[in-house]
């Protein structure tokens, strides 16, 4: 059985031939997910499966393996452009799909020399859903073209998901799903937690249990193949709806509300809509997104999915959301965003994340925790526990990535399932504790009800023997000055 880092190693070695015909990561990506699809769906049409393919005959893997030259090129883009035009599974892998690799030796080789000689169905799912988080993973570590925006660190993911302990029968959403790590993630948890479940709750897990919402389509596709891969998500049977969706998620209200939202939102801009005028002159406004179920009505995008999230839950439904720092500190909407959902839900954690962590640089990012409750005249938040894993460490991607072990002491200290029995590590006599509570009283007499709370001493504003290493200091440099740049540029977009 080969491992997940050689068949990783085996496809992404031939993607720096195509990179020499212009091809991106991410457009070998989307060939990738094109091609194994059709490899696998063929796979099971074949002992011991037997299933009726789920392919039209002459759209399927063996008609691109009869063709070569030139007439493999114009037959695979025919392939793509008809199976674009169904419903389900195909449809959401195949929507507006376009050949990229106009080489056809090398579609050739790819086809027949790569992909062709693997049995992809009789890898185990691990090691055929790792092999393609690894390579989703080095698609977002090409920082200029991959899906970096679309990228949690996995080691922030497993340790979010480990302290909200999804549970068997729960639904679960994410409505910027990306590549899908937290639906596999919490997916993940359910299965190996629960080593009995019964036939009808495997099922629940498999169908129903997770949902996700991507705005761009080449993601979409990716998530959804990233679940397939993983054995998650409805066969052509089974006569179930696609897991994952392509819309964006603020443009409504819910029509379906979940036990579990988990998401890492879009960072960076406001929502805008391109105006065409009547010279032809072409123009950008920031749109501000107005629903009922919305207490404010704002441009910026992460108050916006804040809002979003808790109505996506149900009564008692539990949530972690990844915001940037200015969700918990700016004024107007952003204050009365934050008072409404101190008194309408529980808001009982905020991980204060470092920075380097993420491949879009420049973020200064936390994980809000929040459980929805029913109304009630007095607020549900009694006090706001704030981990504060920023101050004084330092991460970069490559030299010193975050790992699992870092959060080891913030999962400790949230207590899954006995957070009455949480204790502060800050004190007066431990001033270095990095976790500790605010109570309500505290939080809405701050100005403008300002999230943004930290207490430990920066080392980095001591003198200058404590400074960081230089490389460090560099790149928190450059980040500022990228975050003041994108921050400059919104404020140019809107007086435009």
């Amino acid at each position: 059985m080969k491992g997940s880092q050689q068949v990783v190693q085996k496809l992404w070695s031939y993607c720096d031939l195509l990179r020499d015909d212009g091809l991106s990561y991410g457009d070998y990506l989307e060939q990738l997910t094109y091609l194994l699809f059709l490899k696998m769906a063929h796979e099971r049409t074949q002992p011991p499966w037997n299933q009726p393919s789920v392919v039209p005959g002459g759209r399927d893997w063996p008609s691109l393996l009869a063709k070569d030259g030139d007439a493999l090129e114009v037959h695979y883009r025919h392939v793509l452009e008809d199976l674009g035009k169904h419903g389900g599974m195909l449809g959401v892998i195949f929507r507006k799909a376009q050949n990229k690799i106009q080489d056809p030796a090398k579609l050739r080789r790819l086809i027949a020399d790569l992909i062709d000689r693997e049995e992809w169905s009789s890898l185990e799912a691990d090691v055929k859903g790792d092999a393609y988080e690894g390579l989703l993973e080095k698609n977002a570590q090409d920082t200029k073209g991959g899906a970096g925006q679309y990228f949690t660190p996995r080691a922030l993911i497993q340790a979010i998901v480990e302290v909200i302990d999804p549970r068997p029968g729960e639904t679960i959403c994410d409505p910027a799903c990306g590549t899908g790590g937290f639906l596999l993630a919490a997916h993940d948890w359910i299965a190996k937690r629960n080593p009995n479940l019964s036939r009808k709750q495997k099922e629940q897990l498999r169908l129903e249990a997770v949902h996700g919402v991507e705005i761009v389509d080449s993601v979409t596709r990716l998530c959804a193949m990233n679940l397939m891969l993983h054995g998650v998500g409805p066969d052509a049977d089974d006569g179930v709806a696609p897991l994952i969706e392509t819309r964006d998620a603020l443009g409504a209200e819910p029509g379906k509300h979940f036990d579990l939202v988990l998401t890492n939102p879009p960072f960076g801009k406001k929502s805008s809509v391109l105006i065409v005028g009547a010279d032809g002159e072409t123009s950008r406004e920031s749109l501000a997104v107005a629903r009922n179920d919305f207490w404010a009505t704002t441009s910026n995008k992460q108050l916006n999915f804040v809002q979003h999230v808790r109505s996506l839950l149900e009564i008692g439904g539990r949530a972690a959301v990844v915001v940037p720092d200015n969700v918990l500190f700016e004024g107007g909407a952003g204050e009365v965003i934050r008072r409404r959902l101190l008194q309408s839900c529980d808001v009982h954690t905020l991980l204060r994340l470092p920075t380097g962590i993420f491949y879009a640089q420049g973020v200064k990012a936390n994980v809000l925790f929040f459980d929805r409750k029913p109304a009630s005249e007095n607020p549900w938040t009694k006090q706001l526990w704030i981990y504060d894993l920023r101050t004084n460490l330092h991460f970069t991607l490559k030299t010193k990535p975050l790992a699992r072990a870092d959060l080891d002491e913030f999962v400790a200290c949230f207590k899954p399932g006995d957070r009455p029995t949480r204790e502060s590590t800050w004190s007066e006599a431990h001033p270095t504790g990095r976790w500790r509570a605010y109570d309500y009283a505290d939080l809405v007499s701050r100005d403008k009800c300002s999230l943004d709370i930290f207490w430990l001493r920066d080392e980095s504003l001591e003198a200058s023997e404590n400074l960081p290493d230089p490389d460090v200091l560099a790149a928190e440099i450059a980040e500022s000055l990228r975050t003041a740049l994108a921050m400059f540029e919104e404020v140019a977009a809107d007086l435009a």
